[in-house]
């Protein structure tokens, strides 16, 4: 057991490549063969701290799961089970982490799990909590998740930083979601965000999207120690990074700044791979990057033309989808994609058609609608749709006839060239002090008219802890206003929270307010 834990704790210290290596001369080893021999002889003789120790080693050191060596040392752990004491069970539940389930793995499992919730209020060390919280995964009942849960919070008073990271992500595997804990856990990380390596962030980030765990502090502390360390990190790294905070809606402003500097001053590391993340990540966050608008897009559309001849039908129609949401027309690419699409090759019967068949209609509507001859038309073709209003908008609905006397002077449910919906449209007169009913302004095109577009969305459609838009809808806005409308967006949860006569007063501001216009005007050129 010695012999055998010693070659792992040297083994785990070495790289990557180090790793292959050494691995292919152990196990080539003579005497490492009659090790395992000796340990298969003795397993049942074996102490139960040198059992779960070897077995612990065996498995770290790559030994096949289904191996008799490791098979045997699983059935005999499953043996003596009851012998166990807690740090034994700890390091047994690390090791079973790392197994794939099997009959034997997945009985030993079954059978850790009853004496792990036996033993829990005997549990006092963190550390060995979190181990069990890996162990009885995701499956485990709800009951023994909370049991270990209050286990971990008498304890939470003494959370060191390093057990913080674990338990944080102990949590993830166990995917059960604490707030108490989790808060917890990430006031310590934020207190050491400087200790953080590279893998672990990534990890926590990953934790937080599988918890959907939204915690501002936590991200922008992330972002600001990244952003303050950046000339130190590999920029593939960054991407990896940026590409975590995308996943979960999060903008690290300052830090997507600093890596499109990078971009633009050395775009050869991109490649297709980290090229079609890095068009993903800043157009469904939909950030420009300060000053340098013009150079980041044209930089990525070169780096897209280079990859060109070997880029897949789907590849490029993503990458084009990207930076037209970001109002960038890339025409070769976009010349490249049409010929594609009038030979048939795009939309093939796979699972993603009505996916593609989205992205190519928005890649036409951009390219009509963001071209620099489009002009504004003298009037919009509309309908009204449906006259049933969806439960989440008779709130809107009834407050807007409170508001303004009558159903007629506003329209709902208005369906709009290019797929474009509106759940409220309000027309004024032009210096925005009178609302005109919908009859008397649907003949002509009057120039003069105010139209407002009241979009209610939800909170998913916004970057993490603010109002910033995410892609899809902040084109559709600076799309609504190009065809004529003040669009006022809505975070529809807020407004179902809010007591009819206070609704009534939020769009009253909304409509009558200036200011309410000069912020839906906001575009991508000026989002900063």
């Amino acid at each position: 057991t010695n012999s055998l834990t010693k070659l792992w704790r040297l083994f785990k210290n070495l790289s990557e490549e180090q790793q292959r290596y050494e691995k292919q001369l152990i196990f080539e080893h003579p005497a490492f063969v009659k090790l395992c021999q000796q340990l298969l002889r003795d397993s049942r003789k074996m102490t139960r701290g040198d059992l779960v120790f070897s077995l612990h080693a065996a498995v770290k050191l790559g030994i096949p799961q289904n191996t008799l060596l490791v098979q045997t040392l699983v059935r005999v752990c499953q043996e003596k089970l009851n012998q166990l004491d807690n740090r034994c069970i700890s390091v047994l539940a690390t090791t079973l982490a790392g197994l794939e389930k099997d009959k034997n793995v997945s009985a030993l499992q079954a059978g850790l799990q009853l004496l792990v919730e036996q033993r829990i209020p005997s549990i006092r060390d963190i550390f060995m909590l979190q181990n069990l919280m890996k162990c009885v995964g995701k499956d485990a009942p709800v009951f023994l998740k909370k049991k270990l849960e209050m286990a971990v919070l008498k304890e939470i008073d003494h959370l060191t930083f390093s057990n913080a990271l674990r338990v944080f992500l102990a949590l993830a595997a166990m995917n059960y979601c604490s707030f108490p804990i989790l808060n917890a856990c990430s006031k310590k990380i934020q207190e050491n965000v400087h200790d953080v390596p590279f893998r672990p962030l990534i990890l926590i980030l990953e934790a937080c999207y599988n918890l959907q765990y939204r915690n501002v502090k936590l991200f922008s502390a992330l972002a600001d120690y990244v952003h303050s360390a950046a000339c130190l990190w590999d920029k593939r790294q960054i991407v990896l990074l940026l590409s975590a905070f995308e996943t979960l809606g999060f903008q690290p402003r300052e830090l997507m700044d600093i890596f499109a500097e990078k971009v633009t001053e050395d775009p050869e590391f991109l490649n297709l791979k980290n090229l079609l993340i890095v068009l993903r990540v800043y157009s469904r966050l939909y950030y420009v990057p300060k000053g340098q608008k013009n150079l980041f897009f044209e930089t990525l559309h070169s780096c897209l033309i280079k990859y060109l001849p070997q880029i897949s039908n789907t590849e490029l129609l993503k990458a084009a989808y990207s930076l037209c949401i970001l109002g960038y027309l890339p025409h070769q690419a976009l010349d490249e994609l049409l010929q594609k699409d009038s030979r048939n090759e795009l939309l093939s019967d796979d699972l993603y058609k009505e996916q593609k068949e989205m992205m190519l209609r928005c890649v036409k509507t951009c390219m009509e609608l963001d071209s620099p001859s489009f002009t504004k038309p003298a009037l919009v073709p509309s309908e009204n749709g449906s006259s049933l209003v969806s439960l989440n908008l008779r709130k809107a609905r009834e407050a807007l006839i409170e508001l303004l006397g009558d159903e007629n002077m506003f329209r709902q449910n208005v369906q709009l060239p290019y797929k474009y919906h509106i759940d409220f449209e309000i027309r004024m007169d032009s210096v925005r002090k009178k609302v005109l009913p919908i009859t008397a302004t649907d003949d002509g095109a009057d120039s003069s008219i105010q139209r407002l577009a009241f979009l209610f969305v939800p909170l998913s459609a916004f970057c993490v802890g603010t109002m910033h838009p995410q892609g899809k809808l902040a084109m559709k806005k600076r799309h609504l206003n190009k065809l004529g409308y003040h669009v006022i967006l809505v975070l529809n949860k807020k407004f179902q929270e809010m007591t009819n006569e206070d609704a009534v007063e939020f769009l009253k501001g909304k409509i009558y307010s200036e200011n309410a216009f000069h912020f839906s005007e906001v575009t991508v050129q000026d989002n900063n």
